[in-house]
């Protein structure tokens, strides 16, 4: 049986869910040519979509964000008539029609609800009625799908762990050239080295991608930054180190602002906003190590985008973050802006654990696949269709 399938891929641009939706997409045409996909776009058909086999159509819905765009969207997309919608993203539309499939990123609105009134408790309701009302509900880790359980009263079988996985843009960089230290530098290929001079970077960096939300704990990263420069002063090769931070704009964040004023590290911190992906794969190649001390995850795709460009990687105890990367990364107590400098000051100066967590990343690596992804969201698909969810 054939069946109609509609994606709500109107977030195509956004950090974490755009990733999401356009690699699970790609990979969906490459293993399934017998159902029919409608992706539910917000602007023109873009260029990533446009080698899609004939199973897929593109239909545009540009409306401005609100209420009644909601409605408007349920309505849409009720004239697909679907055997089963797929919203890729934490927040369902109202009225959305079913049966539906909810991909859960994580449950931070619940755990780090920001202004307490009328307002966010209308976001929150609004947040457990879309996830009761799914059919299913798809977790991108463990972690995430415990945290489901534990804050929304919802039957667990209704649950369905499916990891993400990082761009085959990142992974098949495993052929490239890396930095590599010689005698009291760093070193890197031509290509690398182009890009890099477009930033006026040549010196050793250390690393952050994502956003810069409270919970991604980034002024605790500016201090531990502060405290492993001054130990490192006199080390031949990384008392010029750096902090680059690669996503939302400091303006976004007084917090953020306020630390690296307070360090005294206004010339060290560089922050570039968000870089195109070939640029920022660049960047990861060229790291001295990637840091990533988040305070919660519902996944955590940079550190493995991180490992599958040979760059070794510091992240934290918490939530999802040790189920993805396993053994292959030092971890810290986020909490503590003198363990974060420990771990980073480690794996800096220890050559051997270096190399060993290097190769453990791209060992660990081969646990995650777009392709494995998508081809449990189909069997989801699958079992929701036929009414077996």
């Amino acid at each position: 049986m054939t069946l109609r399938l509609v994606i709500d891929a109107r977030r195509l641009h956004d950090f974490g869910v755009g990733t999401y939706t356009r690699n699970l997409v790609r990979s969906l045409a490459e293993i399934d040519h017998a159902n029919q996909y409608t992706l539910i776009m917000s602007g023109e058909p873009v260029p990533e979509f446009a080698d899609l086999p004939g199973n897929f159509r593109q239909l545009i819905f540009n409306r401005p964000p609100g209420v009644l765009t909601d409605l408007r969207f349920s309505w849409f997309v009720r004239g697909c008539h679907a055997d089963v919608y797929h919203v890729p993203a934490n927040e369902v539309p109202l009225g959305m029609p079913g049966p539906y499939i909810v991909t859960v990123h994580d449950v931070g609105n619940l755990l780090f609800a920001k202004n307490p009134g009328v307002s966010n408790n209308l976001g929150l309701f609004r947040f457990r009625h879309g996830l009761l009302g799914a059919a299913r509900l798809i977790a991108v880790s463990n972690a995430t799908r415990r945290d489901i359980e534990t804050l929304i009263d919802i039957d667990p079988s209704r649950v369905k762990t499916i990891y993400n996985a990082p761009d085959p843009a990142f992974v098949q960089s495993h052929s490239l050239s890396i930095a590599c230290v010689g005698g009291e530098t760093f070193q890197y290929p031509p290509e690398m080295q182009r890009i890099l001079d477009r930033y006026q970077i040549h010196y050793p960096f250390l690393l952050y991608a994502g956003r810069t939300n409270p919970q991604k704990n980034i002024p605790r990263l500016v201090e531990a930054f502060a405290v492993l420069r001054g130990e490192l002063t006199n080390d031949p090769l990384y008392r010029d180190l750096r902090l680059i931070i690669i996503g939302d704009q400091i303006s976004k964040n007084s917090a953020l602002r306020h630390a690296v004023i307070q360090s005294r590290v206004e010339d060290t911190v560089r922050f570039l906003g968000f870089v195109p992906i070939e640029t920022l794969r660049v960047f990861y190649q060229a790291a001295a190590a990637f840091v990533f001390p988040s305070l919660y995850e519902g996944f955590g795709l940079p550190p493995l985008e991180a490992m599958a460009c040979g760059t070794p990687v510091v992240t934290s105890h918490v939530s999802a973050l040790p189920e993805v990367v396993g053994d292959a990364a030092c971890i810290v107590n986020p909490e503590n802006v003198f363990d974060i400098a420990r771990g980073i000051r480690e794996l800096l100066l220890d050559r051997e654990l270096r190399g060993t967590l290097i190769r453990r990343g791209f060992e660990q690596l081969k646990l995650f696949s777009w392709e494995k992804s998508a081809a449990q969201v189909l069997e989801t698909y699958q079992e929701v269709a036929s009414g077996r969810a």
